[in-house]
């Protein structure tokens, strides 16, 4: 029978030796610094450019294309300052097979990065060809399309009486300036802000998840197998000491959500902090309040998945073999929230976004980058909470039984069994 004292007893223990324990402070304190370090580390390697000294020879079949693709390229910095050694050569598509093969040798050591094959064709369809022995170069590619592009640009308008700064003009990308139309809000620019918080929520729900899980886990086999478990079940039931190891790990998860929170929290509540223009933070309180209440519920979820593994095995080598599918509820759903940077109203992420298990990381990702219908919020909430209380029904089950169960590592049909055990 349930007790409430004794399940609060147990959520005190928990509390007590999750809130004050090392793996507490310094996860709450080093993942910010992780996370934010990885971030920089990323920005560092992608503003480190590593291609100095690319050596290319463009070819082309036509004269005058080959003259506007010179004039193009002496534009650039990169080239003038010799970063980039260019050289240049007429030929057509007969001598070019022979050219590569004399070439060959010196693209394979390296001395010639790539020749780049610019046929009288790409004037109607701008396909160009590539010849190296890295032709997924990207760094080249980037800083060469728009080069390429321009003379052609150029000479496919020249005889038809256009202005220069015309051929410029239809050389140019378009650019999108965002707007965000909300019910609330009316028209306002978007900025880079709500799809850098989209990511920093999908990260903190998957890291959380998966730590806060692990921990309950490892703690059940540890008390499984130094017979811990034993003395706790002689002052109180199985289901008592679930559900204060599950509240107690809960509240903890959700404790070290806030105070990872608390710098948007600052920032989207008052003015201490200005951020640049461009960032355009659309982030209110009240979806502050809703990550944390669909994250205390998403976590109680897990906790009782985790909990369970950790009844069912007597170590964590056993215990591998049952996590993986527990942890695959976190990753695909991780995978699929990072995918909505892309478009946050495709099929997949409406979907998902209301499925068990998976809208616990996708809602919150889909809701800073669109506007959605608080009907849609709720119904979210009421899905994961249904599926936290069945969750944690099968869990009780196997817990009550797998806890004093030791020796022999059970099948999965044995498993099944003890959802049958009547007690």
């Amino acid at each position: 029978m349930f007790s409430l004292d004794k399940t609060l007893t147990v959520i005190k223990r928990e509390l007590r030796d999750k809130l004050l324990s090392k793996s507490f402070v310094l996860m709450t304190l080093l993942l910010p610094v992780f996370m934010f370090g990885i971030l920089g580390f990323q920005t560092f390697l992608l503003s480190q450019e590593t291609d100095e000294g690319t050596t290319i020879e463009v070819i082309c079949e036509g004269n005058e294309l080959l003259n506007n693709i010179k004039e193009s390229f002496q534009t650039r910095t990169f080239i003038k300052n010799g970063y980039y050694k260019i050289s240049y050569s007429q030929k057509d598509r007969v001598k070019l097979e022979s050219y590569l093969d004399e070439k060959k040798d010196e693209i394979l050591s390296g001395n010639l990065t790539a020749v780049i094959f610019v046929p009288d064709s790409a004037l109607l369809n701008k396909d160009v060809e590539y010849y190296s022995k890295n032709p997924n170069n990207r760094t080249v590619f980037d800083k060469l399309r728009d080069i390429i592009n321009s003379a052609l640009v150029k000479t496919y308008f020249k005889e038809k009486d256009f202005t220069k700064e015309e051929i410029e003009f239809a050389g140019m990308r378009v650019g999108f300036n965002t707007f965000r139309i909300s019910s609330e809000e009316g028209v306002e620019e978007e900025g880079v802000g709500n799809m850098i918080a989209s990511i920093l929520f999908t990260f903190l729900l998957y890291f959380s998840l998966i730590f806060l899980g692990t921990m309950m886990m490892r703690a059940v086999i540890e008390e499984k197998t130094s017979k811990i478990v034993e003395v706790l079940l002689s002052s109180c039931s199985s289901k008592d000491l679930m559900t204060g190891k599950i509240l107690g790990t809960g509240i903890t998860g959700a404790a070290q959500m806030f105070i990872w929170l608390s710098p948007v929290i600052v920032v989207i509540t008052t003015s201490v902090f200005t951020l640049p223009q461009d960032f355009n933070l659309k982030i209110d309180l009240g979806m502050i309040v809703y990550f944390l209440i669909n994250y205390f519920i998403g976590l109680l979820t897990f906790l009782g998945l985790f909990a369970s593994v950790g009844a069912i095995f007597d170590n964590d080598q056993d215990a591998q073999s049952g996590i993986w599918p527990v942890m695959m509820l976190i990753m695909i759903p991780f995978f699929i929230a990072i995918t909505a940077q892309n478009n946050p109203d495709s099929a997949l992420i409406q979907i998902t976004s209301l499925l068990p298990f998976t809208s616990i990381i996708v809602m919150p990702a889909r809701m800073t980058l669109v506007e959605i219908p608080i009907l849609e919020l709720l119904l979210a909430i009421l899905i994961n909470t249904a599926t936290f209380i069945g969750i944690f029904i099968l869990a009780g089950k196997i817990y009550r039984v797998g806890i004093l169960r030791t020796g022999k590592k059970p099948t999965w049909s044995e498993v099944v069994k003890w959802f049958k055990y009547q007690y």
